[in-house]
């Protein structure tokens, strides 16, 4: 591969993120010290300088909600100043009556291509992020999410395997929409049954053809970077999906917590060494490119 995009990172400064300040409080990606600062646009293309990464996505950090548009202006401020990054996911709440003046204020910042509320639930309080598991079915996320097809923006989609099947729904409901799903579906149960469960969620979410899969953030629950555990992931998702509905992300700087950005695109370059030409262009430039729209 000549050219890769990564879909999903962050760049961020330590004062706006409030889990970055205080006391320090438990994340789902284990002990954070060492992320626990600014991380500039500078670092992040130090840290994948001969990587052959050429463009990227920035996906938003959970500033504070009230504080949405402040974050994409400033994203787009250090695209102008530096050219990267080169497309926008932000954040809305879609928990709301209209989500629309939301959207109206973000349409003036010109690399906006999607947006993420996190809708994730689990049983461990530690990896819970949204107010209750089933915010997929309901209707005012339904007809907010479903209004993104006037602006011509996708949805990153993040879940939990007991989650999918309400997900798909939400898919269903709103056609029109493109939705990434994160993380290649959060795969956190790792016993037999658990990816047994992971697959079958999988395979319902990609049921619906307005479903991509996002291969990001492998290293969450297991906080190192495992090359098998990412072919196995890499190859069980291209499975489902299909590479043309694949697509990298590296999500850093959280990876940087136990790797390099260079070992991480060694790891997915020798996850996806058995597929086709075709299939590793799509998986680390074409999907990216065209539901981004870079």
């Amino acid at each position: 591969m000549s050219e890769f995009v990564d879909g999903h990172h962050h760049i961020w400064r330590q004062a706006d993120l409030p889990w970055l300040v205080g006391p320090m409080q438990p994340r789902i990606f284990g002990p954070y010290e060492a992320i626990r600062r600014d991380y500039p646009i500078q670092e992040y293309l130090d840290d994948l300088k001969g990587t052959g990464v050429t463009r990227s996505v920035y996906v938003q950090t959970n500033w504070a909600n009230d504080r949405f548009e402040d974050e994409t202006a400033w994203v787009q401020q250090t695209a102008d100043q530096h050219g990267w990054p080169h497309a926008i996911v932000a954040y809305v709440n879609f928990a709301v009556d209209d989500a629309r003046p939301q959207l109206d204020r973000l349409k003036r910042y010109s690399l906006v291509r999607g947006v993420r509320m996190q809708l994730h639930w689990h049983e461990n309080p530690l990896y819970r992020f949204a107010a209750k598991p089933d915010l997929c079915l309901a209707p005012m996320v339904n007809r907010n999410i479903a209004h993104l097809a006037d602006y011509g923006w996708s949805f990153d989609l993040q879940v939990f395997t007991p989650q999918m099947s309400d997900a798909a729904q939400l898919a269903e409901n709103c056609p029109k929409v493109t939705f990434i799903l994160q993380h290649a579906g959060m795969l956190e149960d790792l016993s037999p049954a658990g990816r047994a469960a992971w697959r079958a969620g999988m395979a319902r979410l990609a049921v619906c053809p307005n479903v991509v899969s996002k291969l990001s953030g492998l290293g969450t629950f297991i906080h190192r970077n495992d090359p098998a555990h990412i072919a196995a992931v890499v190859m069980d998702t291209v499975a489902i999906f299909g590479a043309e509905r694949c697509l990298f992300g590296s999500n850093f700087p959280i990876e940087k917590l136990w790797t390099s950005y260079r070992k991480l695109v060694d790891a997915f370059r020798a996850a996806a060494a058995p597929l086709s030409t075709g299939q590793r262009d799509a998986i680390f430039r074409g999907t990216a490119t065209r539901v981004y729209r870079l």
